[in-house]
């Protein structure tokens, strides 16, 4: 058996916000860290995302829709997730069940497979303390997903003023979350 079998598969899944623009860098680290990288974009983060350099990087085509019920999956099953970034809406959906995309349907089967799953929700800060979100994130962690969300430790952009999303972005910590990952499940 060649070494590839042995590989954990870290999913990525980016959702439409300016982070996702700079995926490149933490999917190379994730790539010299041992994880077989696949990337999932909203149909929002195609916006941000360059899915050629992705896929390119990773060897995988970046996907973004359902695939039709008789092809097969061009993806391995994941063994971990990360959403970086992670939107408002993306959040909010999440909590609730929504599976109006083929991110959120990866992320609803990730709760009941029991998946380890880390986000990064990056709202402004105005939305961030909408009553919604904030039910959500409380949804989430109870069930098991690791939200590095905490405004103390990662500031959030103010609408239309300061440092950008992107700018603002905790990759060290996600980087770090992520390297946590590996005691939680044992790769395929």
């Amino acid at each position: 058996m060649n070494a590839e079998a042995h590989k954990p598969v870290l999913y990525i899944i980016a959702c439409g916000g300016r982070p996702a623009g700079d995926l490149a860098p933490f999917v190379s680290e994730r790539l010299a860290e041992g994880w077989d990288v696949c990337v999932v974009a909203t149909p929002s983060a195609l916006k941000f995302v360059n899915t050629l350099a992705l896929s390119e990087l990773t060897g995988r085509v970046v996907r973004s829709n359902y695939k039709q019920p008789d092809d097969p999956d061009v993806l391995p099953p994941p063994d971990a997730i990360v959403v970086a970034p992670a939107t408002f809406n993306t959040i909010n959906k999440w909590a609730h069940g929504t599976s109006d995309t083929l991110a959120l349907g990866l992320l609803n089967e990730a709760i009941g497979l029991e998946l380890p799953v880390v986000a990064v929700p990056t709202p402004s800060s105005a939305l961030a303390k909408h009553p919604a979100f904030e039910e959500s994130v409380t949804r989430l962690r109870s069930w098991g997903v690791q939200i590095l969300f905490d405004p103390e430790l990662y500031p959030l952009p103010s609408p239309n003023v300061g440092p950008s999303a992107a700018d603002l972005f905790p990759w060290t910590a996600l980087s770090e979350a992520i390297n946590g990952l590996r005691n939680t499940f044992q790769p395929r």
